[in-house]
């Protein structure tokens, strides 16, 4: 990350590229247990986190990933009661979730407590439903509280987690699905965030061959734009228990997300076809 004459600039590792946005403030600079978070306004995207000099989220367009990655795994589902979101520190996956009457429980288990309380005080309207009844905002490590949590504690779990780097890396890994695995029921489903399919092709094509060696049937890569996150093109990665069901009819207010784009989302691009066999 650099900021030059009021650029905030982050380059795409080994890619030859990167996104910039012009800034017209820092209003948040915290150093926590775990990462650096900084907050900045900016002249065309609202506020922007980013943790470690790497974009999280921006106003102007985190709800087409908080949807993508919460709505197609719970109405996928036959019937979600309790899910289990592992990061997803800024709460936005946590508030598409709990739009849906029929969640009873909610657990967030988010490493960083200091991610949430900044989200809580600049980022207000993705925090809106952390005080639902429905939800528990635990502040400890996923991996851990994955492998502690009885068989068949869960419906869904949602993996909203950084880049595959420091304590995130163990979140792509055989051992963590197989786990995940074990703490779904019967017909339980996984959806994890799996990153550029332009720039990482390769780790989505390991995710998926983990997912499939930890148990899961079924698997479905969705793709969708991210402008600010690498490429501007992103996807996530749903694996399921049993054979996947045709989503039922959304019945809560989106922005991004529908069945025609749930249905469009998983027609995967000829090049990555071939790179995910």
């Amino acid at each position: 990350m650099t900021l030059d004459k009021n650029w905030y600039t982050e380059k795409w590792q080994g890619q030859g590229a990167a996104i910039s946005l012009r800034i017209t403030d820092k209003i948040h600079d915290e150093q926590t247990d775990y990462q650096r978070i900084e907050i900045y306004e900016t002249e065309s995207f609202g506020r922007l986190m980013t943790l470690d000099g790497l974009v999280m989220v921006t106003d102007r367009d985190n709800f087409i990933y908080h949807e993508m990655m919460t709505h197609p795994a719970v109405l996928t589902h036959p019937s979600p009661k309790k899910v289990l979101i592992i990061g997803g520190g800024d709460c936005g996956a946590l508030k598409e979730v709990l739009k849906h009457k029929n969640i009873i429980q909610v657990d967030q288990v988010e490493l960083d407590e200091g991610v949430t309380r900044v989200a809580e005080k600049y980022f207000p309207a993705l925090c809106a439903s952390n005080n639902d009844a429905r939800a528990r905002l635990i502040f400890d490590d996923g991996i851990k509280w994955i492998q502690n949590s009885k068989t068949a504690s869960y419906d869904l779990i949602i993996i909203d987690s950084t880049d595959p780097v420091g304590p995130a890396a163990g979140l792509f890994e055989h051992e963590f699905y197989r786990a995940c695995y074990t703490a779904l029921t019967k017909d339980g489903i996984l959806m994890a965030q799996s990153e550029s399919p332009l720039f990482h092709a390769s780790l989505i094509k390991s995710m998926r061959q983990d997912m499939n060696s930890a148990g899961f049937q079924t698997l479905a890569t969705l793709l969708f734009p991210q402008c600010t996150y690498p490429s501007g093109w992103w996807s996530a990665t749903l694996a399921s228990k049993s054979r996947l069901n045709k989503p039922r009819a959304c019945d809560v207010e989106t922005l991004y997300y529908s069945s025609g784009i749930h249905a469009s989302a998983q027609v995967l691009p000829p090049f990555l076809e071939r790179k995910l066999k």
